[in-house]
C-alpha cells in the first residue's frame, strides 16, 4: 500500500472521464500521486467514479464497489470513496448496502472529497485536467445534463438540466490542450446539438465548432452525441468546410417505426429521420454516420422491428450499436409501459440486427481497400502499430493495424496510409512515407 497515492477507477462513459480528470489534477496539486484505471492499484486511496445509466452498468459498479470494499476489510487500502452517477441517483441506498465506502459523493459534489481530505481546491488548477488518455487525444465536455424526457433514459434524472458551459472556457480548455500536446479532440455532452439553447434560446454548436476549428494545432475535431429532433443543419456547413472536423457525427437515432418513435417520445416521424439522413449525407459527401438502435422497447411488434431492419439496410450505417431495452425505474417508460418483449425475443432480434451491421460493415471497409487515409497512431500492440482515421473514434469504433516490421512510427503522429485488406471492423495498411 503506498501513501499519498490515489487509484482512480472510472466506469461508464467519457463524461465521467473528464470528471475523473479534473479531481485528479487537483489531487496532483496537492501532492498526490494519481494512477487511473490500473490494473494493480497499489495506493491508500481509491476513488470509483460510477456509471448509472442502464442495468449493466450499474450491476458493474456495484461489483466494483463490492470488489474494493473486500480490500478495504483485507487491509489492502485504507480509505474508499464512489462518485458518479450511480452514488447521484441512489446515495441512501448505496450507504445502508455497502457501508465499507468511507464516503459516497454525487455527479456534482465530487470536489468535496478535497475538503474532505484535508486539503484545498487549487485556484491554478481550476478546470485543468489530468489527462489520462494518450497524449494526442482528449475529450472536451461542453455541457451538463439534459432537457430531452425520452421514455426509456434515465440520464435526465441523474444530471438535471441541460448546462452549457460559456463558449470562451471551451475554447480555452482547448487552447490549454493544445499547449501540452493534444492534437485531436473528441467533443461530448448528452445532447450536442443543445448547446447554447439554455443561454438565449439559440443552438450555438455550429459556431463553437467552428472558432474551435480555427485554433492552431487542432488537428482533429469529432462530434459525440447529437440527437435528431430539430437538429442544427448548419453544423454540417462547418463539418464540410473546415478540414480538421472530422467528417464523422455520433447521432443516437434508436428506432424507426413512428409506433416506437412516439412511444418512445423522440419528437421526431420516421418520414422526418429518412430525410435528416439524406440531408446529411448531400450536404457532406463521405460523412460517416456512427448511431445507436434500440430492439425490445415495449410494445415492439414484428412489424416494428422489421421497419428497423429495413431502415438499417437502407441508411447502411458505417458505424451502430445497439442494444436491448432494460427497464430503468423512475422513467417514464417503467411507470407507463410494461416491459412486455421477453428476453429471448429481445436477443433474437438483437443477434438479427447486428449480424446485418457486420455484412453492412465489412462491404463498407472493404470499399476502403486501395485507398490512402490519413491516420493518426494511437499505440503499439505485439506486431503491429494501430492508428485510427477521421472516421473513427477511440475504443469504440475500427482501426488500421499498420505492420510494426515496415517502419518506426510515432505515437500521436498523423500518416498517409493505403489501405491493403479489410476485415468487419478493422481495417490493414502501409504508410506511404
Amino acid at each position: 500500500m503506498k501513501k499519498n497515492q490515489i487509484d482512480f477507477i472510472t466506469l461508464g462513459c467519457s463524461k465521467n472521464l473528464v470528471d475523473s480528470e479534473l479531481l485528479m489534477k487537483q489531487f496532483e496539486a496537492n501532492g498526490y500521486k494519481c494512477t487511473h484505471d490500473s490494473k494493480n492499484p497499489q495506493g491508500e486511496i481509491v476513488v470509483i467514479n460510477t456509471c448509472g445509466f442502464i442495468g449493466d452498468a450499474k450491476e458493474e459498479s456495484i461489483n466494483t464497489i463490492l470488489e474494493f470494499a473486500d480490500a478495504k476489510e483485507r487491509g489492502r487500502i485504507n480509505k474508499l470513496y464512489v462518485m458518479g452517477c450511480l452514488s447521484q441517483r441512489y446515495r441512501s441506498e448505496l450507504e445502508k448496502e455497502i457501508p465499507q465506502v468511507d464516503k459516497y459523493y454525487g455527479k456534482f459534489d465530487y470536489k468535496q472529497l478535497l475538503t474532505d481530505l484535508g486539503k484545498a481546491e487549487i485556484a491554478s488548477c481550476i478546470g485543468k485536467r489530468s489527462i489520462t488518455t494518450p497524449h494526442h487525444y482528449a475529450y472536451i465536455k461542453i455541457s451538463e445534463g439534459c432537457d430531452r424526457h425520452c421514455a426509456y433514459c434515465a440520464i435526465p434524472l441523474i444530471t438535471g438540466k441541460h448546462v452549457s458551459r460559456p463558449e470562451q472556457e471551451i475554447l480555452d480548455e482547448v487552447r490549454s490542450l493544445v499547449e501540452d500536446g493534444v492534437k485531436e479532440f473528441q467533443i461530448i455532452a448528452q445532447e450536442l446539438t443543445y448547446y447554447g439553447v439554455d443561454i438565449d434560446g439559440k443552438q450555438h454548436i455550429a459556431g463553437l465548432i467552428s472558432d474551435m476549428a480555427d485554433i492552431p494545432g487542432v488537428k482533429w475535431i469529432r462530434l459525440h452525441y447529437a440527437y435528431p429532433t430539430n437538429f442544427p443543419y448548419e453544423l454540417l456547413d462547418v463539418i464540410r468546410e473546415k478540414p480538421n472536423v472530422c467528417k464523422y457525427l455520433d447521432i443516437a437515432l434508436q428506432h424507426i417505426s413512428d409506433n416506437m418513435l412516439t412511444a418512445m417520445r423522440r419528437h421526431i416521424t420516421k418520414a422526418d429521420t429518412y430525410e435528416l439522413i439524406e440531408r446529411i449525407r448531400e450536404k457532406v459527401p463521405g460523412m460517416h454516420l456512427r448511431t445507436t438502435l434500440m430492439v425490445g422497447f415495449p410494445n415492439e411488434s414484428d412489424e416494428d422491428f422489421n421497419e428497423l431492419m429495413e431502415f438499417t439496410k437502407w441508411a447502411r450505417f458505417e458505424r451502430m450499436g445497439a442494444f436491448a431495452y432494460s427497464e430503468e425505474e423512475g422513467t417514464y417508460s417503467a411507470t407507463h409501459y410494461e416491459d412486455n418483449i421477453s428476453p429471448e425475443v429481445k436477443q433474437a432480434r438483437l443477434d438479427k440486427l447486428m449480424a446485418l451491421q457486420q455484412k453492412i460493415s465489412y462491404e463498407i471497409a472493404e470499399a476502403k481497400i486501395g485507398k490512402v487515409f490519413k491516420v493518426v497512431i494511437d499505440r503499439k500492440e505485439g506486431d503491429y502499430y494501430i492508428g485510427r482515421t477521421e472516421f473513427s473514434s477511440p475504443e469504440v469504433d475500427p482501426e488500421v493495424l499498420i505492420p510494426a516490421a515496415e517502419k518506426r512510427l510515432r505515437v500521436g503522429a498523423f500518416y498517409e496510409v493505403k489501405i491493403t485488406d479489410a476485415e468487419a471492423f478493422d481495417l490493414y495498411g502501409t504508410t506511404l512515407f
